[in-house]
Parts: C-alpha cells; sequence; structure tokens
C-alpha cells in the first residue's frame, strides 16, 4: 500500500528529523558530518528555504526549516539520497541508510518554535555528547550565539529577530532560553 503524501504548505516552518536504520550511524567521522553540511547548504540554497537550525548526532540529525514553496519533499529527497549515497561509497557500504521516511512536526507558533529551537540545541546535551550545547560542533548553536563562523545556510537574521532587533542583545537572549533548558545537573558554566 503506498503512503499517503505528506502536506506540504508555501511559507511552513517544519522541524524535521531523520534517523538510521537498525542504529547505523548516519555520521562515521566527521567528513561524513562536513560533506552532509554542504549538501545541505545545497539543498538550502536550491529549494529557498530558511534553515533556522540543525544538528548532526550519530545516527540521527534535527533541521528547523521554512520552505517558501511547498517542497519540502522534494529538498529532503536529494538531501537524504546524496548523503546515503556517498555515505555508503565513502564507507564501503550499500543498502538503505535512512529508516523510513524522514519525520516532520508543522510548527505553528512562535512560542513552539522557540522550544523546537531549544529542543535541538540541547540535543547533544542529552545524548551525553557535550557538557554544553555550543561545545558541540556539528550544530548551529555556536554559530548562533556567535562563538563560532555560523553554518552558510543558517538564516541567522531571522533567528536571531525572533530574540531582539539588536544582534547582541539577541544572541544573549538567544543563549539564556537554550541555557534554561539544561538539565539541572548542568551549570551553563561548566567548562568555561
Amino acid at each position: 500500500m503506498p503512503r499517503p503524501p505528506r502536506i506540504q504548505a508555501s511559507g511552513a516552518t517544519y522541524h524535521v528529523s531523520a534517523n538510521s536504520t537498525f542504529g547505523r550511524m548516519l555520521f562515521a567521522e566527521n567528513d561524513d558530518r562536513r560533506w552532509f553540511e554542504y549538501r545541505l547548504d545545497d539543498v538550502v540554497r536550491r529549494c529557498d528555504w530558511s534553515c533556522l537550525s540543525h544538528c548532526l548526532l550519530g545516527t540521527h540529525y534535527h533541521l528547523v526549516v521554512t520552505t517558501p514553496e511547498p517542497n519540502l519533499a522534494a529538498g529532503m529527497q536529494r538531501l537524504n539520497s546524496m548523503h546515503a549515497q556517498a555515505f555508503n561509497d565513502s564507507h564501503g557500504q550499500f543498502g538503505g541508510l535512512m529508516r523510513n521516511r524522514y519525520h516532520t512536526k508543522l510548527v505553528e507558533t512562535e512560542a513552539h518554535l522557540l522550544e523546537v529551537i531549544r529542543y535541538v540545541a540541547l540535543n547533544p546535551v542529552r545524548a551525553g555528547l557535550c557538557v554544553r550545547p555550543a561545545d558541540w560542533r556539528w550544530s548551529s548553536y555556536a554559530g548562533s550565539i556567535g562563538w563560532a563562523s555560523p553554518a552558510p545556510f543558517l538564516d541567522l537574521e531571522r533567528l536571531l529577530k525572533l530574540f531582539s532587533s539588536d544582534p547582541a542583545v539577541a544572541r544573549s537572549r538567544l543563549r539564556a532560553f537554550v541555557e534554561d533548558g539544561l538539565p539541572p545537573s548542568v551549570s551553563p558554566m561548566s567548562g568555561v
């Protein structure tokens, strides 16, 4: 039985995630992550998406994107198939890399958008990969708060305007908002 088509809309914002099959690594090494970000940049530009956040882990990834046209499915198909083919070629593997289809949640309010941005930024902390979200190299968060160069595909201006029209104030508010979601056992100042 065929899958039902995805509902897509112009100007919609989505929290997108994709998982590997059977716990396989989507990113076995840093080169895999670098190439994925390169491909993500290509898809964001081709599809004219606004990317507000991303985070790459071992077996899955998260994106927060707005699609001016109803082209999420086409962009995700391109991104995931390019990554799977390159990953399999690079690591001498074959077969499906992604588990089923990617998952999407429509983000309908600004409050929901802010929570999704925080959730994506804190994902590597929850996974035990780092103590502070800004320490995870494979996330847009450090670039968003000015601790690293932002990814070229990140719509930093739009993201920061959610917090303030002044970029310095916005970065500070974004950081405070994200760190307010840290588990109680983790101090935002850990490792500083």
